[in-house]
């Protein structure tokens, strides 16, 4: 009889804790708030871009963030971060969810990731005036060749992994590599085809020639990695956004 009582209440015990995991999950928060938090960095084009004489953002991802907040029914909150903070920043509990990021191991190891609704593909680039400098990989992995890139970025990463004879040039958020480059502090920078494409109609710089497209990602929100309640709710949105043709209408706007 004791027994029969004590799996009883171990039974009650884990229903108990399983609904205060769910009432503790943040999408509860955010529809008991009325407002959704996330976390975006300002400084990706034609992503997330702030505007700072009216703290205002627009960009791919804000529409995305604005329909999410739109069909929960709040307002959102836009939480400025930089990319070196930004898985941080949710583990911690800043934000709800972030906007677009590649999807890669590390940041796997602490956080959740929605499903992939866009990927990206990664250039050199480099400005006009040099472009003949330049001519496929190796070139650039030269000494004396100033690689320029932003601390905390799958870009920096990459440009450690694939120029280590170069002299990288690493720069702290709200500075950017590309500025670098273009500035002429320094010569190359990496970035998606997705901001090059932008960069590229704004600024006299040019991907670097033979030089092809690698590194694929998958782009997704970063979510808190236990809050299963709210990866699941965000998954299935995206997933209803998909058959409705948001995501693809978003993306041509942005010219993706």
């Amino acid at each position: 009889m004791n027994t029969f009582w004590k799996a009883a209440a171990a039974a009650a015990l884990g229903l108990v804790l399983s609904g205060a995991a769910q009432a503790q999950s943040a999408l509860n928060e955010v529809l008991d708030s009325g407002v959704l938090k996330v976390g975006t960095t300002g400084d990706w084009n034609p992503m997330s871009l702030r505007d700072p004489a009216t703290n205002s953002y627009k960009g791919y991802d804000i529409d995305i963030m604005n329909e999410l907040a739109a069909d929960l029914g709040v307002e959102v909150e836009y939480v400025p971060t930089d990319w070196k903070t930004l898985v941080n920043g949710v583990v911690a509990g800043k934000y709800h969810l972030t906007g677009s990021a590649s999807i890669s191991p590390p940041r796997m190891k602490v956080a959740g990731f929605s499903d992939s609704y866009i990927s990206v593909e990664l250039f050199p680039y480099t400005t006009k005036d040099k472009a003949d400098k330049f001519d496929g990989y190796e070139s650039i992995n030269q000494p004396g060749v100033k690689v320029a890139t932003t601390l905390g970025t799958t870009f920096e990463k990459r440009v450690r992994e694939w120029f280590p004879n170069a002299d990288i040039k690493v720069v702290e958020a709200p500075a950017r590599g590309f500025q670098e480059v273009i500035a002429g502090r320094a010569d190359v920078f990496i970035t998606s085809n997705i901001e090059g494409s932008t960069l590229e109609a704004k600024f006299p710089v040019v991907r670097v020639k033979n030089a092809g497209p690698r590194s694929p990602s998958p782009i997704a929100m970063i979510l808190p990695q236990a809050d299963q309640v709210w990866i699941n709710y965000v998954n299935n949105w995206i997933e209803v956004k998909k058959a409705q043709g948001f995501f693809e209408e978003n993306r041509k706007k942005w010219g993706l």
